[in-house]
């Protein structure tokens, strides 16, 4: 410990290290581009994580959409291939039988896969997808209310014809500048009071038609165009102590018994697990860091046993010195921190000046990135945390260890005799 804090040691090392500086750079230039790589291709697994996250729009993730299919098997004395609708009393029926749910939000739809929705304002005419919802599926699918108000519980409660529309709407229906809170439109040849707007971001699916979407209350939309207690689909999501991946069998399990379906006809329910699938997504960038770290590393080694040769060569080179340092009375342990402090100062050199590279290309591409609008890029903010480069600084003093460990070891092998008559 005292060798760390003595002024003579570190000169010596200075000394020895620039004594043949051009050598000293190229050694040293192995470590400096193992770092870079390891801290740029862990900052690229981030910045493409970054990019794929916000595709999902920040939707409650724990979620799953529900649907209902046809029957594929006889059960209880019905026919195969017979059709069925989910129903309004289902939804109650969901919530007490499967503990650990956070919303199930009964859904309609008119337009998109049903059929094109004509909606008309005053001369002005559009199809566009129309959602009856509930005032949860703005926690399960959020959006930025840019004026007015969402759907809640009084709107529901009293069967309200109002709608929310989204800014591809507006940019359809009305002229610039013109007031749209307060306005009627007639969908499908019933008015509804416009009481807000929103946008959505995101690069998942098609961004532009993300804004082509009116909402209404589910109440007011089942009264309005005749579904009776028909649900059209539900999206529901768990709480996050629960996975909804693990919930769902649950689910289906009272589905099915509502209806009179075979328990092992799984193709009668359709579902989409956004939860199973952001967990692949999850497990792709684990994997991504993975080889990050793998490749970084590999290329790190080469740069550390490049540092192990030259500190063999050095120690060659100071027989003689090594010989008199011994006959003068130095301890085997003398020589053998001297040489380690040697190769680990050299890697932590290096090894900064590659963290310091890598962080100058990185500001440089965000420099970049933070003039463009990336709402709809697949790469977003590429960096690394403070973790990575304490875990980078970890495995410098490893490595400088490891590669003086042997030159050391070789340096209080020599005999002050035979080192003596070295030449």
């Amino acid at each position: 410990m005292s060798k760390l804090f003595s002024r003579d040691s570190w000169a010596e090392i200075i000394e020895a290290l620039s004594s043949n500086w051009f050598r000293t750079v190229m050694t040293a230039f192995g470590v400096l581009w193992g770092i870079f790589i390891l801290v740029i291709l862990l900052a690229a697994g981030n910045g493409l994580e970054n990019g794929i996250k916000q595709g999902f729009n920040g939707m409650a993730t724990n979620s799953m959409f529900m649907w209902s299919q046809t029957a594929s098997q006889p059960y209880k004395g019905l026919p195969k291939g017979r059709r069925y609708n989910f129903k309004t009393d289902d939804v109650a029926a969901i919530k007490q039988n499967v503990p650990g749910l956070r919303f199930v939000s009964p859904r309609n739809q008119l337009g998109g896969f049903r059929g094109s929705n004509n909606v008309v304002r005053g001369l002005q005419t559009g199809a566009f997808n129309v959602y009856g919802d509930y005032p949860e599926i703005i926690e399960q699918q959020p959006m930025d209310i840019t004026s007015g108000r969402f759907i809640n519980y009084s709107d529901i409660n009293e069967k309200r014809k109002v709608a929310i529309i989204g800014s591809g709407v507006q940019s359809a229906l009305y002229n610039p500048g013109e007031e749209v809170i307060g306005s009627y439109l007639k969908i499908n040849g019933v008015n509804f009071m416009v009481i807000g707007t929103y946008k959505k971001k995101g690069n998942n699916g098609d961004p532009e038609e993300m804004q082509k979407e009116i909402y209404v209350p589910f109440t007011a939309f089942s009264q309005a165009f005749n579904m009776g207690d028909i649900v059209g689909w539900m999206a529901i999501t768990a709480q996050d102590e629960y996975s909804i991946t693990n919930l769902k069998s649950q689910v289906f399990d009272v589905i099915k018994t509502r209806h009179t379906i075979n328990p092992n006809d799984d193709r009668a329910i359709g579902n989409f697990d956004l939860y199973q699938e952001f967990s692949k997504i999850t497990g792709l960038f684990t994997a991504l860091n993975f080889v990050a770290y793998f490749v970084g590393i590999l290329v790190l080694l080469s740069g550390i046993i490049g540092i192990s040769n030259i500190m063999l060569i050095v120690v060659k080179e100071r027989t003689k010195e090594i010989g008199i340092r011994r006959a003068l009375g130095a301890t085997p342990w003398s020589i053998r921190s001297q040489v380690l402090l040697e190769s680990i100062f050299l890697t932590i050199v290096s090894g900064m000046a590659g963290i310091v590279l890598a962080s100058a290309v990185l500001w440089l591409v965000n420099y970049q990135l933070d003039g463009m609008d990336t709402s709809e890029m697949m790469f977003i903010n590429p960096s690394v945390n403070i973790g990575v480069v304490f875990i980078a600084l970890t495995i410098l003093i490893v490595s400088g260890l490891l590669a003086g460990l042997i030159p050391a070891q070789n340096a209080i092998k020599i005999k002050p005799v035979e080192a003596l008559r070295t030449e």
